[in-house]
């Protein structure tokens, strides 16, 4: 900056008391004049698309940033693969204007649909030329997504392979202002991590229509709608097909349910529980069933088909599960703390004096994301 002895200019600000502001729009103006700052009125008009939304009275509308030129109502205008006419300008206040100059920012009504932020709006004389660029781009479009949603290549399922069993949810985001599908669609990626990953299918201002219903059913993804209700036929078509739709008014509520959704494809993770530990008296043969041993319970308690190890001077020696519990004779469910009983564990029939056999239990605990 100019006070370090750079080339830039410094102007300080306060948009809670609003100060400063005259001072930063003079010091525009001289970086204006000194840098020869001039734009084209007289050509057709060209500007960038800041923003997007889908109005519920006015439709499809975009606020652009106009470049060169004048912008009038009436005019033909192409942005993106879309084509259509000036149907209203609005400004800041939403008065309707006539025109809009070069550096206005002008609320523009008359797209077929939403178009996306950074796109450009071009103004054509000719309908024909600004029809034919648009089905180009059009299909140059269509092209674009079937390579996106095709099968997997050899080289991505190399790099699955190689990156382990990823897991993935697809998400269709549609929502009625494009800074907002920007913002869930970013918050929603960045959940991902090595195990589960978030792939985002579509992200699209404007009403849930029936070919989002049909990418979603081929692609195997849920739809996210944010301030965006669907169509009479395309609940009817996703309510056919199965499609789960979720309907949202505030972000953080959509990315609190897709990160539980994202929970749930986690592996759980297996802890281990300690249910009681017993010590071996004495090994005996009993006839049809095998070597049994004599056990005191020592701490919690025994219970029959529960999982165990076998310790001999600290050292494992056998794991497995246990398939007989006995009581003197009978034969029980568990034996607790303070009594002796007859253990039968299967496969294992060496069993020594002062052996402790430990009881456990795995238990599947969901995890969370970091």
């Amino acid at each position: 900056v100019e006070e370090w002895g750079g080339k830039y200019q410094c102007a300080e600000i306060s948009a809670k008391k609003g100060t400063g502001i005259d001072d930063l729009l003079d010091k525009i103006l001289i970086e204006s004049e000194v840098l020869d700052l001039k734009a084209n009125h007289t050509c057709n008009a060209k500007g960038v698309v800041v923003e997007s939304r889908l109005d519920k009275g006015l439709g499809p509308m975009a606020t652009v940033l106009i470049q060169h030129g004048s912008l009038e109502k009436g005019q033909i205008f192409l942005c993106g693969a879309q084509y259509s006419k000036v149907r209203e300008l609005l400004n800041e206040r939403n008065d309707a204007v006539k025109s809009a100059n070069p550096s206005d920012p002008i609320q523009v009504l008359g797209f077929n649909s939403v178009p996306n932020a950074g796109e450009v709006l071009k103004v054509y004389e000719d309908e024909r030329e600004a029809k034919k660029v648009a089905l180009q781009r059009s299909q140059l479009e269509r092209e674009a997504n079937f390579q996106r949603y095709s099968k997997l290549t050899l080289d991505q399922i190399g790099r699955d392979i190689k990156s382990g069993a990823v897991k993935e949810l697809n998400v269709i985001i549609k929502g009625d202002v494009d800074g907002s599908i920007e913002a869930l669609s970013d918050s929603l990626m960045n959940l991902s991590n090595d195990e589960v990953n978030i792939k985002i299918v579509l992200k699209s201002a404007g009403m849930i229509s029936q070919n989002d219903i049909s990418l979603a059913s081929a692609s195997n993804a849920i739809i996210v709608a944010f301030n965006v209700s669907a169509s009479v036929n395309a609940r009817k078509l996703a309510k056919s097909y199965g499609i789960d739709i979720r309907y949202y008014s505030v972000i953080y509520e959509a990315i609190d349910e897709i990160k539980l959704a994202l929970e749930g494809l986690l592996d759980p993770d297996v802890v281990e529980h300690s249910i009681g530990k017993a010590v071996v008296k004495q090994s005996f043969k009993i006839p049809k069933i095998g070597i049994i041993s004599g056990s005191f319970v020592e701490e919690g308690r025994v219970i029959k088909n529960s999982l165990l190890r076998v310790l001999r001077e600290n050292e494992m020696i056998y794991e497995g599960k246990l398939t007989s519990l006995k009581r003197f004779k009978e034969d029980v469910k568990e034996v607790k703390n303070g009594y002796e009983c007859g253990i039968g564990v299967a496969g294992f029939y060496d069993f020594e004096e002062n052996d402790i056999i430990e009881v456990y239990e795995q238990k599947e605990v969901k995890r969370a994301l970091k």
